[in-house]
């Protein structure tokens, strides 16, 4: 379908479908299987420019917003899941700064952000606070012109890799969630250090660690907005960042619904291509349909964003859940078409089933997107 991109938006798209082929796609299954970084894959979209496209041109980017992003996510991830990731998970670490920070945070971090040398990453899930963000533990105790911070965040993608990172900590425990804040921490700070990569089902190229704070001490400087906006920061941040978990699902979803079409031409049974059997056409149908819609929902939702509208957690959480449902739906097909070889690692689809899953996990589960929505929908109601 068209949707009409302006002519940068179309030159975005077709750089990062150009480096998903000839920079991804080679290396996807070795990356996978031996669970290395992209660092020469984060150098290419340095060079080309990408890392900034949702930067405001004064900080050094492009000056784009949520759809330019998801434009990028969506094509990288086409060729490897867990290879977006780097650029992906640098988006979320960087949001909390471009909307929360103040010009001397924003002129310090996000010029290295948007050239590519620095990534990010994000800190606010842990052990005991997944789907409930309130139970965060992670304490930020204020010392004259510091912050020492202590506790654990689990799960953190770019978690070693990353230079910059944005931590959401406890600041009065007595005022529940409205006691959190965050805070940039940089990597080389004394008393913070790094968990062991962990090792996952999926997205194996992306490196997921344990981010430990230990009497780490921060400057007062270093807090993004003020104490207690923390929650705020967090949840606003998401809700800006889950169409780029829509866009990684959407561009999975892509790449087997690629794969199983090709497969499909070319593998005969019975003296005929599978393609010309009719169970094979409509499962081919209900994939292609399936991601049209997705990316019809997904590129709506980031327009609204981008326009400046202030409600958007219920559209945001709608385009990551039918996303991330139709990568689960659409690379199980596609296994299912290719049959053994599907299921064999030599194979790409195998990789992107497994890529697919954690989408309707991670910021925040499907589960607890459909309670978004359902509230939002009646919070509507009520204003009626």
């Amino acid at each position: 379908m068209k949707y009409f991109l302006n002519e940068e938006q179309e030159m975005i798209k077709e750089l990062a479908a150009k480096i998903a082929d000839e920079k991804i796609k080679p290396v996807a299954l070795e990356y996978d299987e031996k669970g290395i970084f992209p660092t020469g894959i984060v150098k290419v979209l340095a060079d080309s420019d990408l890392c900034g496209v949702y930067i405001e041109e004064q900080y050094g980017g492009l000056g784009g917003g949520i759809f330019e992003m998801s434009l990028v996510v969506e094509e990288l991830s086409r060729a490897c899941g867990g290879i977006s990731l780097a650029f992906a998970g640098t988006g979320l670490g960087t949001f909390p700064i471009i909307l929360f920070g103040n010009h001397e945070q924003k002129q310090k971090y996000l010029p290295d952000i948007a050239c590519g040398k620095k990534l990010a990453a994000f800190g606010l899930t842990e052990a005991n606070a997944g789907s409930d963000a309130a139970g965060i533990q992670t304490t930020a105790v204020s010392d004259g012109d510091e912050y020492v911070l202590n506790g654990t965040k689990q799960w953190i993608t770019n978690g070693g890799e990353a230079d910059i990172y944005t931590v959401i900590a406890c600041t009065n425990r007595a005022k529940g969630a409205r006691g959190f804040s965050a805070f940039i921490v940089e990597k080389d700070t004394p008393g913070f250090s790094f968990g062991k990569k962990e090792d996952k089902m999926g997205i194996r190229a992306s490196v997921t660690r344990e981010l430990i704070f230990e009497d780490c001490r921060i400057p007062k400087r270093n807090l993004l907005s003020r104490e207690g906006m923390g929650f705020m920061v967090a949840m606003k941040t998401l809700d800006r960042t889950r169409p780029g978990v829509a866009s990684q699902a959407l561009g999975i979803a892509q790449g087997a619904f690629e794969e199983a079409l090709k497969y499909s031409r070319e593998r005969v049974q019975f003296g005929h291509a599978i393609s010309s059997f009719q169970a094979i056409q409509h499962m081919l149908a209900d994939m292609a349909t399936q991601i049209e819609a997705a990316r019809c929902l997904i590129y709506q939702t980031c327009k609204h964003i981008d326009s400046g509208v202030k409600s958007i957690s219920q559209e945001s959480a709608m385009s990551k859940v039918f996303a991330s449902d139709v990568a689960m739906k659409v690379t199980t097909d596609a296994v299912q078409i290719l049959g053994g070889y599907g299921y064999m690692k030599e194979y790409p689809v195998e990789k992107m089933m497994r890529d697919a899953k954690i989408t309707q996990i991670y910021e925040g589960t499907n589960q607890i997107q459909r309670n978004v929505i359902a509230l939002e929908l009646i919070k509507a109601l009520k204003k009626k």
